[in-house]
């Protein structure tokens, strides 16, 4: 009878603890657990909020996001590091293989359209540029503010991202000079704090951004880092006649595909079932995620933007 007894207690305590036990402890669903996701340092900004927000929604889900250049990001997840990136290309044909070998078929959801900026300093007055002469620069053909304008009083171009390694640096690249290398007057800095702090601080730097950086208005470090640089306007057309064949990387303008330098962002999934990894990316794919990639200046990739036209539309180029 006493060890009946006892049985029934040990089960009974066992239930208590079933029924009491932390989802954190238990093994990640769609909202539930703990994952390491990577993510390209670009999108930092947009990422974080997101990772806040979902985490504010579903408490016993945690999500450790680690910020870091393109390249890093895509070999942590070849090495198995982690099974969610978000990244601004899909993966290569060679980075396939490897997942084939591993009979893992990755996933993919478009997050956003994204654009490169190129900020100048405040004390430059070019900040109208081409395609054309973009590739120049990028290629080293033109070297000096006086090819652009025999008038300026600037010298020698530096060029500036936020790292070698980054997908600003291998998406102009692919853009602009067919994945050749970059010229000698392109520099990396340490951040992109640092790239808009250098930027601000010599005038005849050109710095190569995520628009994330310097888009979102309602953003205090954004607002900031604007009264710091002016945003150039880039043309497509080989000899433009008017300011209004510019643009910047306003919304409207990079929804419409009108500025020329865009991207997608992706949320690369290599997980076997429904785990967090999962529930996180559809999520930022939600009408709420979206909202916040909305908010941030960028374009959302799963729901419309509405476009309002004007007859005299503000000038493109406000610094303000």
């Amino acid at each position: 009878m006493i060890k009946a007894a006892k049985v029934f207690l040990g089960l009974a305590v066992f239930a208590l603890a079933a029924c009491n036990s932390d989802p954190k402890t238990e093994r990640d669903t769609s909202t539930t657990g703990t994952i390491g996701i990577r993510v390209d340092e670009t999108l930092q900004p947009i990422i974080e909020s997101q990772v806040h927000t979902f985490e504010g929604i579903y408490r016993y889900a945690k999500i450790n996001a680690e910020y870091k250049a393109e390249g890093q990001v895509f070999k942590d997840l070849l090495d198995d590091s982690t099974r969610i990136a978000i990244v601004s290309r899909q993966l290569t044909d060679q980075e396939k293989t490897v997942f084939d070998q591993r009979k893992i078929t990755p996933r993919y959801t478009r997050i956003a359209i994204d654009a490169v900026a190129l900020i100048v300093n405040n004390k430059n007055q070019d900040t109208l540029l081409t395609m054309n002469q973009l590739r120049d620069i990028f290629s080293g053909k033109i070297t000096n503010w006086k090819q652009l304008n025999p008038e300026s009083g600037l010298r020698d171009i530096a060029l500036v991202f936020d790292n070698n390694n980054s997908s600003t640096a291998r998406y102009m690249r692919d853009t602009l000079i067919a994945g050749k290398p970059l010229p000698p007057i392109a520099t990396a800095s340490n951040s992109h704090p640092a790239l808009i702090d250098y930027v601000a601080k010599n005038e005849n730097a050109i710095g190569v951004i995520g628009v994330n950086w310097v888009s979102d208005r309602d953003d205090t470090t954004s607002v900031n880092f604007l009264k710091q640089i002016k945003v150039v306007g880039i043309s497509t057309e080989e000899n433009p006649i008017t300011t209004d064949s510019y643009f910047q990387p306003y919304q409207a303008y990079i929804a419409q595909g009108d500025y020329p330098l865009r991207r997608f962002w992706y949320i690369i999934s290599t997980e076997g079932r429904a785990g967090l990894g999962t529930g996180f990316a559809a999520y930022v794919a939600s009408d709420r995620g979206q909202r916040i990639i909305l908010k941030s200046g960028l374009v959302p990739a799963t729901m419309p933007v509405r476009i309002v036209g004007f007859n005299n539309r503000p000038s493109k180029f406000r610094q303000d």
